[in-house]
């Protein structure tokens, strides 16, 4: 059975007193039976998300139904393990405490020594290696076999038999894969660390189910407390600290004896953070925590349905080119929801858009609207019918309430979250279009080489930054050289020996390349010192200094980070910041799937989307919905998260990594907040001439326009 979450998951029990005729709904790979649709409808999409894992290939990332597939076809080949070797492996893999790879390992090399009936491999005749079969195993002694095996021919036909011993044969490659193995270990145990065998398994091979001794002694940690087991406590004893003597304890002291060290051993032990937020205590070098601000909730629609309202406006939008359907906001999209009227433009160009993208893609869908002999062009008069003849195909019983209502002409009056059912039902069968795979094929193939060239720049850019570096390395060390040199000017004219200041310069230099002079001291710039010259160290010094780029002169004694800092280029920087904010930009116009931010202690998920700027929170049961809509609100969220968690820290990371980005849109957010108000107020204040409807700054959706519409 395929796990969810890497834990077993239980069918659900068919429905009690069900008659004979009572209509029910069933799913195709489970046969489970429901009588209720929502019930029904629940487990399928369940079924169908990307939660499943492969209990036999430990595959992750796949429906229920793919997950059983693969089992499938794992157990298949799982099955063709040789009987006469299975009772081996299975011995070893009983109370084996070794990682699933490793144990595989071992398996693989215990299992070479011992041939068996079937196996193909190669053998030695006519001076040469030849493929062959091993027919029968033929015991000579203790520990010592013949085989009688069948010359193959490339198409592995049988051509002549032969006695070999098992130094005569030749195994040019494993009996069994790894995969093969790990395979076999899964679906042989129920548990790992250690890896026990199913009991009616290890009985019907004769394998002792009893825990080994030395597996009983074992010291176990669990929860940072030291457990002790049965055995372990009545060989247990405690010693005496007032005379020194030992005494043997019963096995309830015993047990407090392991706590209490077991505990002491975890107030000793030094955490390392991050750790699961809930495990994170307060401590006394914590930094002060401010009050996480309560996120708003002042919703027009129902608590329920937000997340349908943000995943249908979220996907419409980022896809609006694929679609031809002009963006919009958030706000336009939850207030034309919320309208009574039945035309809202906003609405009739979401529907036509997912209606022309199926029958565009869809031949079925096209032939059955032709049939009906629906007008081809989906307008404000006829786009009920194309939804009418939506909600036949789907056949959805509790949406189906609703189309007599549409059918009347009084869409409007439809409850929001029906209204957000069948919007959710339409995109959800416009992703199951070949157009729609087409393009995400294309997008992913796009960030992918986005991907791979960032990539490449990053480490062109590493190893000029290597290349540089190593070269000012070289540069310094040529300063201190001549730096040096010059040092060496300063004798004191009190010497015994009478060499003059520019004796010494002279004769120092003599004998240096060009080469050798990397720090811009040019040898034409170097005047002949006169012997007789007066000048103190000082003054000579100073006709030694650098001229530099800018024409200003460096003196010899400036450090080599200011030569560092000089020779850098700004524009680099800004450079490879901008590729950076490009590849950014690109990949957030390649849109895929979006995620959240992160979660908090409690889990609960933070929501982004950039064409709106709020922060969105949602309940870990996806029952309730808020935001935070302003820079002060995010501000004290990210002082209120503690980066001892795992989860804070990680959402923290990101709020930070977006944290300009999301503010820059809360600021323009704000603004046309505050230009809307100004204008209602504007109109408020206008007693002579009344605004039209539509004019209203609070009914802005009223006046969308498709300017993207495939006519």
């Amino acid at each position: 059975m395929p796990l969810l979450r890497r834990k077993p998951f239980s069918l659900a029990e068919p429905p009690e007193e069900l008659k004979p005729d009572e209509p029910v709904y069933q799913i195709r790979f489970t046969k489970e039976i429901f009588r209720d649709y929502p019930d029904y409808l629940k487990r399928l999409n369940l079924y169908r998300q990307r939660v499943w894992m492969c209990k036999v290939t430990g595959k992750t990332g796949l429906t229920y139904e793919e997950a059983m597939v693969s089992e499938q076809h794992a157990t298949e080949k799982v099955q063709q393990f040789p009987k006469e070797l299975m009772t081996t492996a299975l011995g070893i893999i009983q109370y084996s405490m070794l990682p699933l790879k490793d144990l595989a390992d071992s398996i693989g090399e215990q299992l070479q020594k011992r041939l068996f009936v079937g196996a193909e491999l190669h053998g030695k005749k006519d001076d040469g290696v030849h493929p062959c079969r091993i027919l029968k195993v033929i015991p000579k002694g203790v520990n010592t076999f013949c085989y009688e095996v069948a010359w193959l021919d490339k198409n592995k036909n049988i051509t002549q038999q032969a006695e070999l011993c098992a130094e005569d044969l030749v195994l040019k490659k494993p009996l069994f894969s790894r995969n093969i193995l790990k395979s076999f270990i899964r679906e042989s145990t129920y548990r790992n660390a250690p890896w026990v065998l199913h009991d009616e398994l290890a009985k019907n091979h004769g394998i002792s189910i009893d825990i080994p001794e030395e597996l009983r002694r074992r010291v176990f940690y669990r929860d940072g407390l030291l457990i002790c087991s049965k055995k372990r406590k009545n060989e247990e004893s405690l010693e005496d600290t007032d005379n020194g003597k030992r005494k043997k304890s019963d096995g309830a002291q015993i047990d407090d004896s392991c706590q209490e060290k077991g505990n002491a051993l975890h107030k000793n032990e030094a955490i390392k953070y991050p750790i699961d937020d809930l495990l994170v205590k307060p401590g006394p070098d914590d930094p002060v925590f401010t009050d996480r601000p309560a996120p708003s909730k002042d919703f027009n629609i129902p608590m329920s349905c937000v997340g349908a309202l943000l995943m249908v406006w979220d996907l419409l939008n980022s896809f609006g080119r694929l679609l031809h359907l002009w963006p919009y906001s958030l706000e336009d999209f939850e207030n034309a929801i919320c309208h009574k009227d039945s035309n809202v433009v906003l609405l009739v160009e979401s529907h036509a858009a997912l209606f022309r993208f199926l029958i565009k893609d869809d031949d079925e869908y096209t032939s059955a609207v032709k049939s009906r002999k629906l007008k081809s062009k989906i307008t404000v008069n006829n786009w009920t019918e194309y939804l009418c003849y939506f909600l036949e195909v789907i056949n959805i019983p509790e949406l189906r309430h609703h189309e007599a209502t549409i059918k009347r002409g009084h869409y409007g009056l439809v409850d929001v979250s029906a209204k957000l059912e069948i919007l959710s039902e339409l995109v959800n069968q416009a992703l199951e279009t070949a157009i729609f795979r087409e393009k995400l094929d294309e997008i992913i193939e796009q960030r992918q080489a986005l991907g791979a060239s960032r990539r490449e720049e990053a480490l062109e850019n590493g190893r000029r930054r290597r290349e540089e570096k190593e070269r000012l390395k070289a540069e310094s060390g040529s300063n201190g050289f001549v730096d040096g040199l010059l040092n060496g000017s300063k004798v004191s004219r009190n010497n015994n020996h009478g060499i003059e200041n520019g004796d010494m310069v002279e004769k120092s230099l003599v004998g240096i390349e060009p080469s050798e002079q990397n720090s811009q001291l040019d040898r034409s710039e170097i005047k002949p010192l006169n012997p007789a010259s007066k000048k103190t160290p000082k003054e000579l010094s100073s006709e030694l200094k650098e001229p530099t780029k800018n024409g200003k002169e460096l003196s010899r004694k400036e450090s080599p980070k200011q030569l560092k800092a000089d020779k850098e280029d700004p524009s680099e920087k800004n450079s490879e910041e901008q590729r950076k904010e490009y590849f950014e930009r690109e990949m957030e116009k390649r849109f895929v799937r979006r995620s959240p931010l992160g979660k908090d202690r409690d889990y609960n998920r933070y929501w982004w989307f950039r064409r709106d700027g709020r922060i969105f929170v949602e309940s870990c049961d996806s029952k309730e919905w808020g935001y935070y809509s302003s820079k002060e609100e995010i501000d004290a969220l990210m002082s209120s998260l503690n980066c001892k968690g795992e989860r804070e820290r990680a959402l923290r990371k990101q709020l930070q990594k977006y944290y300009t980005k999301i503010c820059s849109e809360l600021q323009k957010r704000s603004k046309d907040l505050m230009h809307r108000i100004t204008d209602e107020s504007v109109l408020r204040r206008s007693t002579r001439v009344r605004a039209p409807p539509r004019q209203n700054p609070a009914n802005a959706f009223l006046r969308y326009a498709n300017k993207w519409k495939e006519e």
